[in-house]
Formats: structure tokens, C-alpha cells, sequence
């Protein structure tokens, strides 16, 4: 499931599409009017969390990747496309293996970009107001809910909780006030350190926790485990990774 700085370097690299008409819309998508689009200017292309948008002058169209969704722009797989956008100036933006809707096209009133970790409009302080609202969350949850940290998936869990030498079955009601501020602070560091490494190739001989078999602090095995209600992956150190409990 691509994570939201992935998101963001779709954002960039489609935001050539802005202004341009689409010509025709095609896909084996069943929760669009695909004839509507066609003729369609793009106001936008956007992103909140791990969602793709593009503002069209009446709708907005979401797509969600999912586990296994992918994107070509300028050229095509090999199996069909969810959805295909083809621009008058023979450009064209193709979509698989994901989730379309249809949805407001008014997007400052759908989204609270203040949720969003990778956002200018990030809010820090609201993420620690929400998070001393759950104190029976557990990191490893609180990490993943994308009410608090849209974009943060499970990759950027693992390290995160890595980083800060937090336990992922730590309570966040049992945290004290600078852990809390460290993980909303780092929640945010990471995914941009992310989006970095991802531009440069680069991503994996980052990661320090996540699918890891060994701690490169203490040099132990890592605890692996599907944990919390999400129940993704967690790999940690039972060591180093305080619970606070």
C-alpha cells in the first residue's frame, strides 16, 4: 500500500496535467459516469494522506491504491486500467488495481489538510490533542490512524516507533509529554526523510526496523508480530523500544 510521500511524488509528477482537457475516459471502474468526464478540464491534482485527487470543475475524483494499486502516466499496462484519463494533447494518466470515486468538488471543505503529515498546513498540536483523547490507543494504532496521521502507513510506523525508542504496544495515555511531542514530531520528519530516499532509490537501505531480523542497537533479535487492531506488521525491540506500562 503506497504510503503518503508516494502519493506526493505522484502529486508531482502529474501536476503537468493541471489545465489540461480530458478528451476520453475509460476503465472497467463502475463508481464513475465516465462519459460526464470527457470534456472536463483539470483544476488540480492534489493529495491528502495516501489519497490522489483531481479537481475537476464539478467533481473530484479520489483514487486509493490499496494493497496492490499502481499508476502509469504516458503509458499502459498490460491488464486493463480502472480508469484512464486521455487529454486532448495525446498525455494520459492510467490507474489499476485501486479504489475511484467520485467525490465533492469542493476539497478545502472534504479535507482538513491540517491532518495531513506531508501538508504545509500540518498541525502538530491538533495531533496531540487527538491523541490525548484516545489514551487507550496504541502507538502502533495511533501511528496508522489516518484521522491523526494521514500518509503514515505501516513503513513509516515501524521506523518511526524505531527511531524514538517507543514500544509499539505502548499505551499513548502512558506516555509522557516529550515522547508524545517526539512521536508527532518524528511522524512527520520520517515521511519527509521517506519522500527523499524514495526520489533517490534509495528507500530500503534506510530502513533500520521494519521487515529487519536484528536490532542494530543492541544487536538481538527483533519481536515481530501482527499487533493492535490494525493488525500489521510490527517489528521491534523489546530492548531499546520502551512499552511505558
Amino acid at each position: 500500500m503506497p504510503e503518503g510521500p508516494s502519493i506526493v511524488i505522484l502529486r508531482e509528477e502529474a501536476a503537468r496535467f493541471k489545465g489540461k482537457t480530458i478528451a476520453r475516459a475509460e476503465g472497467n471502474t463502475r463508481t464513475l459516469d465516465l462519459p460526464s468526464l470527457e470534456g472536463a478540464k483539470i483544476k488540480a491534482v492534489r493529495s491528502f494522506g495516501k489519497q490522489f485527487l483531481i479537481a475537476l470543475p464539478n467533481t473530484a475524483l479520489r483514487i486509493h491504491f490499496m494493497l496492490f494499486g499502481s499508476y502509469r502516466i504516458d503509458e499502459r499496462k498490460a491488464s486493463a486500467p480502472r480508469l484512464s484519463l486521455q487529454c486532448t494533447d495525446g498525455s494520459e494518466l492510467n490507474f489499476y488495481a485501486c479504489s475511484v470515486r467520485q467525490i465533492d468538488a469542493d476539497l478545502d471543505g472534504a479535507y482538513d489538510w491540517r491532518g495531513d503529515v506531508m501538508s504545509p498546513d500540518w498541525d502538530p498540536a491538533l495531533a496531540r490533542k487527538k491523541l490525548r483523547a484516545a489514551p487507550d490507543l496504541l502507538a502502533c494504532d495511533a501511528l496508522l490512524d489516518q484521522d491523526i496521521f494521514a500518509g503514515v502507513g505501516n513503513i513509516i510506523k515501524n521506523e518511526v516507533l524505531f527511531r524514538i525508542r517507543l514500544h509499539p504496544l505502548a499505551r499513548i495515555g502512558d506516555l509522557p509529554a516529550p515522547k508524545l511531542r517526539q512521536l508527532v514530531e518524528q511522524a512527520r520528519q520520517y515521511s519527509f526523510d521517506f519522500l527523499e530516499w524514495k526520489k533517490q532509490f534509495v528507500l530500503k537501505q534506510h530502513w533500520l526496523a521494519h521487515t529487519k531480523s536484528t536490532c542494530p542497537r543492541c544487536h538481538i533479535p527483533f519481536k515481530k508480530g501482527h499487533l493492535g487492531q490494525s493488525r500489521r506488521r510490527s517489528f521491534y525491540c523489546e530492548r531499546c523500544q520502551k512499552r511505558y506500562a
